[in-house]
């Protein structure tokens, strides 16, 4: 199966790149000194370059940003964005190339998605969706999948971007704005939690500076949102905040199907239905962390490094396609779990380093069979031993990992709503048992809306006019 994407991926972009680049005729209005000129979209029906293709966007010259501020913008340009690369979806939307900073503190650029919906709204707030890309291909990335043309999701694997989308598009019915930032960064690091927490935070920076967004500036009221890999960088942006970015006026982040810590997960998912998802994980980690990487190189038995090898370019759908049930730790001829390069990554990369700042809504399956609960009721402890700390926690003893996306989604989308209308939250901490989300007849409304949205958009309707 792999292989068959793998060649229909290579057509796909032996024929992009044949196209000449013709791009529309106009000019171009003069933006602010701190906005780049934005380049304007392909015309039909010339498809956008996967990443890897794109290099003068995804990964220019270090000189070109190496002495930006983290959040300022490299490079900008239009974009058409459509439901499975077909249907398009009527809004505005560019993509965004900034300065962040990776896990060494070196300088590096990184790409986001930016939407503003049809309708006027005064003082529109900004939500940053991190969508669970969960793959180690730079085809993968949200930036790419969204797009008109591009190579669609039910070849590419990326089926958690296309399914998401459906909630960001949620979240722009309700005239939010929208950040999506490819939160992996440029190698496709999937797991590296604070990698992803830097790049969501810039990605905040560059969407509130850019000129064409129409945003309040420092006003603006930020909403960070994400489940299960997208969880990843949702929450470590939480936690880094604080020290990274403490001018961003976050009001809240709502969170599901949380990875608080990867050796956990890990140790679940051996001989597991989710053991080749998380192996790309491992994979993920250790493009940021060498030492992980090392460990591997030198303790990966001739399976190991075959399953590492044909896990290298994969899309979510067939990370988790390849290898279910696998021994994982089998494939290692040493315990990762007690060499100390390994241990120190697994640490960094664990989430309750830092008490967030703003309110946290959270939510887990009690079930969940990829991500264990157990770290998720030690986070949200963690947390709450801080007499400041504002947690919202509900555990749904119904649902799994897949079924709790969809389903938590309007709780959460219901709860940002609020946070952006100013409800106040109190100090202190609450953790709710229920038996599945689902039954809160306000968020079966929020998925009513959503399919009419979705119709409408499929024929044209502007989406976020009727705010």
């Amino acid at each position: 199966m792999a292989k068959h994407a793998s060649k229909l991926l290579a057509v796909s972009v032996a024929l992009a790149a044949c196209l000449p680049l013709v791009l529309t005729a106009g000019a171009i209005a003069e933006p602010p000194p701190d906005n780049p000129a934005v380049q304007p979209t392909l015309p039909f029906p010339i498809p956008p370059m996967p990443p890897s293709f794109d290099p003068a966007f995804y990964r220019p010259a270090a000189e070109e940003f190496a002495d930006l501020e983290p959040g300022q913008l490299i490079a900008a340009r239009a974009v058409n964005l459509a439901d499975l690369s077909l249907l398009p979806v009527n809004v505005d939307a560019w993509q965004l190339s900034y300065r962040s900073t990776d896990t060494r503190g070196e300088a590096i650029a990184a790409v986001a998605t930016v939407v503003k919906p049809r309708g006027a709204m005064p003082d529109r707030p900004l939500l940053s969706y991190q969508i669970a890309e969960d793959s180690t291909g730079n085809y993968c990335m949200p930036s790419y999948q969204l797009q008109m043309g591009s190579i669609p999701a039910t070849v590419t694997g990326s089926v958690l971007v296309a399914a998401q989308f459906l909630e960001v598009q949620a979240a722009l019915a309700q005239g939010w704005a929208v950040v999506v930032p490819d939160h992996q960064g440029p190698d496709s690091a999937y797991g590296a939690g604070p990698l992803a927490g830097r790049i969501t935070l810039d990605g905040i920076r560059a969407a509130r500076n850019f000129s064409p967004m129409e945003l309040p500036g420092d006003r603006t009221r930020v909403g960070l949102m994400g489940y299960s890999g997208g969880a990843i960088a949702t929450g470590h942006a939480a936690e880094l905040k604080q020290s990274y970015a403490p001018e961003l006026n976050i009001v809240g982040a709502a969170e599901g199907g949380i990875p608080a810590d990867l050796a956990e997960a890990l140790k679940l998912a051996n001989r597991n239905l989710s053991s080749g998802l998380i192996m790309a994980g491992v994979l993920g980690v250790s493009r940021e962390y060498p030492a992980l990487r090392e460990f591997l190189d030198r303790h990966a038995n001739p399976l190991g490094r075959f399953m590492l090898t044909a896990k290298d370019q994969l899309c979510a759908s067939y990370q988790s396609a390849l290898f279910p049930f696998g021994d994982n730790l089998g494939m290692l001829d040493a315990d990762p779990f007690g060499d100390p390069g390994v241990v120190e990554t697994l640490a960094k990369t664990r989430m309750g380093q830092q008490v967030p700042d703003m309110p946290m809504y959270m939510f887990q399956a009690n079930m969940d069979w990829l991500i264990p609960v157990g770290p998720v009721n030690a986070l949200v402890d963690t947390y709450c031993a801080d007499p400041k700390a504002r947690v919202r926690y509900t555990r749904d003893h119904f649902s799994e990992h897949l079924t709790l996306d969809p389903i938590g989604a309007p709780s959460a989308l219901l709860w940002l709503r609020d946070r952006f209308a100013g409800v106040p939250v109190a100090a202190g901490c609450s953790t709710s048992d229920v038996g599945s989300m689902m039954l809160d007849p306000d968020t079966r409304r929020v998925w009513e809306d959503v399919a009419g949205v979705t119709l409408a958009a499929a024929f044209g309707q502007p989406i976020g006019t009727g705010r």
